[in-house]
């Protein structure tokens, strides 16, 4: 039993100090990613979050699907869904919950948090106030819980701002901006002609299910009326069986105070809310509407918008539609400049206008760098970006790919006792992206060290090797009603003949072009080098389209054929990795219309979009090649390339080898401390963290089980249920031997085994 006499004086709340090596406030996806980084590094983190759980707006507070570069699979950016920490997580939660119960996803980030034994988490804990030691260096933030009343005082030499409002930034003194740039300030032509404050708005969400008996519904006194919703410039996008994310355009905010006015916002969005759904249960203009029910409604609106720093380099328009290649590029990102309209709900413009690039593009160092404060790192949508910019950014999955960066930059800044800044000279720089691609990061154009691998130092033999004579086909046929192309690599030389066979339903033609990118890493069809048109007759034939005459690079190849809905082409159920069938079609939910048209005078490009169709669907064409590709032999393995970059960088077996395997030799004994294996979990598909739903839980190209030996039989590792992209085995001790075996098993019938890279250390 406790008891206390009174008190003249007010008492303080219990205090508890924390020394450790690195703090990370804000326990959103950049935070996560930045503090596990970290702490897999070697660094002690506190990661501090002010809410219960984490994930900022992936989390079952606010319930936004997770997404990057990937963009829905809506755009031209192949195989770019982000690596590293953050591919670990979304692979887990596919594993998990490829249903997408944004409850499961929370448990998920928490079990990948708690796990790390260097982190200590401190949920419900808001950071409030910056004490420095200098003008240019903090010292310690002050921080309170309000669940166990205790304040915390947190010193470290180093401190990562990923609260997206950046209030340790803003604190420590650092400079920011809050608004849109004028279009001379860097010359942005799809910017306003003169800066404003004008800025992306909130988002509340909600969620409805139907049962299987009417449910009333009185609404809220607070909530607006059916006229006032009805009068609502958006109200005609309601549809009564959409919910959560497919209602991100109930937008407010953009023409107030993000940051201080956020309560304000929230009851306004509260507001349209409560009176959507009267309006959808009780106005009579919806349908089967009589036994849904309101499951969910957020308490905390989805932020877009606030403070950006300004770090050593700010990002622009033109960095992401020219790719701008950076020397400390280490993350990059690939969603749209996506700007919204600052009255947001009430509006009558478009909800948002998403003006894409050609493909991905590189985000350096410097721009996640305070340049005011030495000690200060930014992650997550507060990074050093102009506002259009920031409408590329600011989406969560490029977020935590940055967010990793920063961790383990701050690690590095703990193992050679520097600030960040430093860590810009070149050899550092060097040795951060090494650090990043050995977990499978991903910076464009950037390989792993090679001549940091043993396996070059050796003889690497396979059981087989796929060549690409065929996708043999299964029997059925595509109706060619929206244009389709078959996506592979070439290697520099003549380009190859191709056949099909081809259903006509009448007296037509049947049409083939090859394209390729005008930049050979990207996947934007947009050179055409030769158009053949061939014409049929009804009924069932094999044609041949001959490009022989030529000469191309080494990058991929667009064998497409144009729409005509008196045509079908054989399909093969065969997927093999580095390869896949891209349509030219419609995909509203990202402003893909077939092709960008761009404001002229923009800065943005114009292009059409072939894109990719979900599983099950999206089989590749049963094409035959003359001569065969071999753009997929173990020469692969060993050259850096994690993923497809130019060409497939991947070794695929050959479907008759039934127990496919790869052998090293070297000429004396070698010591081996660690191998890591890079599978392929296929990084075109989006994987959305909620709402949407995934047709496996595990990637179908992803080898599921294999197994290591030396020259003596030793078995060094037998793997099983394998699901994630980088797999390292970590040895015990250092083991000495000659000769490695690896021994895989095919995926499926369909689909056989494939490694991208083997790296041993």
């Amino acid at each position: 039993m406790i008891k206390e006499t009174f008190s003249k004086q007010s008492r303080t709340n219990k205090t508890c100090q924390i020394n450790t090596d690195f703090v990370v406030a804000g326990g959103g996806l950049a935070g996560v990613c930045a503090a596990i980084a970290a702490a897999r590094a070697g660094s002690k983190v506190v990661l501090l979050q002010d809410r219960p759980v984490l994930g900022g707006n992936a989390s079952s507070e606010v319930r936004i699907w997770a997404l990057g570069a990937t963009s829905h699979m809506g755009n031209n950016n192949r195989w770019s869904r982000e690596g590293g920490i953050i591919d670990e997580i979304m692979l887990e939660n596919l594993y998990t919950n490829k249903d997408g119960n944004p409850i499961y996803f929370d448990a998920v980030l928490l079990d990948k948090v708690i796990a790390e034994k260097n982190i200590t988490l401190l949920l419900n804990t808001a950071a409030y106030q910056v004490n420095k030691s200098s003008d240019t260096k903090i010292e310690s933030i002050d921080a309170f819980c309000s669940q166990n009343s205790t304040h915390y005082q947190i010193s470290a030499p180093l401190f990562c701002d990923a609260t997206g409002d950046g209030i340790i930034g803003f604190n420590a003194g650092a400079s920011f901006r809050i608004g849109a740039e004028a279009k001379s300030e860097f010359n942005e032509q799809l910017a306003s002609e003169e800066a404003n404050n004008q800025l992306l708005g909130h988002t509340l969400f909600f969620y409805s299910k139907k049962v299987d008996h009417p449910v009333a519904y009185k609404a809220p006194s607070f909530a607006y009326t059916h006229e006032e919703i009805g009068a609502i410039p958006r109200s005609k996008n309601i549809h009564g069986h959409d919910s959560g994310v497919k209602f991100w355009w109930v937008e407010y905010g953009g023409i107030r105070d993000t940051i201080y006015e956020t309560e304000e916002i929230k009851w306004e969005l509260w507001k349209i809310v409560y009176g959507i759904w009267d309006y959808i249960k009780n106005s009579g203009k919806f349908e089967d509407v009589e036994n849904l029910t309101l499951e969910w409604i957020g308490t905390v609106p989805g932020k877009r918008e606030s403070r950006r720093f300004n770090g050593e380099y700010m990002l622009t328009q033109q960095d992401i539609v020219e790719q701008t290649k950076f020397k400390d590029a280490i993350s990059f990102g690939g969603w749209a400049i996506d700007i919204h309209p600052s009255e947001g709900i009430y509006s009558d413009k478009p909800a948002c206008s998403q003006f894409h690039s050609k493909g991905v593009y590189q985000i350096p160092f410097r721009c996640f760098v305070s340049k005011d404060i030495d000690n200060l790192l930014f992650a997550g949508r507060n990074i050093s970006a102009t506002h259009m910019a920031y409408g590329s950014t600011r989406v969560m999955i490029t977020c935590a790919h940055g967010g990793q960066a920063v961790g383990e930059a701050a690690a590095m800044c703990k193992d050679l006792t520097v600030i960040p800044r430093d860590l810009l000279a070149e050899e550092h720089i060097a040795k951060l992206q090494q650090r990043l691609n050995l977990t499978g990061h991903g910076i464009p154009g950037i390989p792993l060290n090679i001549k940091e691998n043993k396996l070059n130092c050796g003889t690497l033999s396979a059981s087989s090797e796929w060549v690409l004579a065929q996708f043999k086909g299964n029997g059925k046929y595509l109706l060619l009603s929206q244009s389709v192309a078959q996506l592979v690599p070439l290697s520099k030389g003549r380009a190859p003949r191709v056949s099909i066979d081809v259903i006509a339903n009448c007296d037509t033609e049947v049409c083939c072009q090859l394209r390729t990118s005008t930049k050979q890493e990207n996947y934007t069809p947009d050179n055409i080098h030769k158009s053949i048109s061939l014409p049929v007759s009804k009924g069932r034939h094999g044609l041949m389209f001959d490009f022989s005459d030529i000469e191309v690079a080494e990058q991929y190849a667009f064998f497409c054929f144009l729409a005509n809905d008196d045509v079908q082409l054989a399909i093969s159920s065969q997927r093999i990795s580095g390869t896949m069938s891209v349509f030219n079609k419609v995909h509203k939910a990202v402003s893909n219309n077939g092709k960008q048209d761009a404001p002229a005078g923009s800065g943005i490009e114009n292009f059409e979009f072939w894109t990719p169709e979900r599983r099950p669907k999206g089989e590749n064409l049963a094409l035959r090649f003359s001569p065969s590709l071999d753009g997929f032999g173990v020469s692969n393995l060993g050259n850096g390339y994690l993923r497809p970059w130019l060409k497939s960088n991947v070794w695929v077996a050959e479907y008759e080898d039934r127990s496919p395997k790869l052998t090293i030799w070297w000429d004396e004994m070698v010591s081996i401390e660690e191998i890591i294996l890079y599978f392929d979990t296929d990084y075109d598909h989006a994987l959305e963290t909620v709402l949407m739903q995934h047709p496996e839980n595990r990637m179908p190209f992803c080898v599921s089980n294999y197994s290591i030996t030396t020259d003596s039989g030793l078995l060094l590792a037998r793997v099983e249920n394998n699901y994630q992209t980088v797999n390292k085995v970590k040895l015990d001790s250092k083991v000495s031997c000659n000769k490695l075996t690896i021994e895989f098993e095919h995926p499926s019938d369909t689909v056989p085994a494939a490694l991208f890279e083997i790296h041993i250390t």
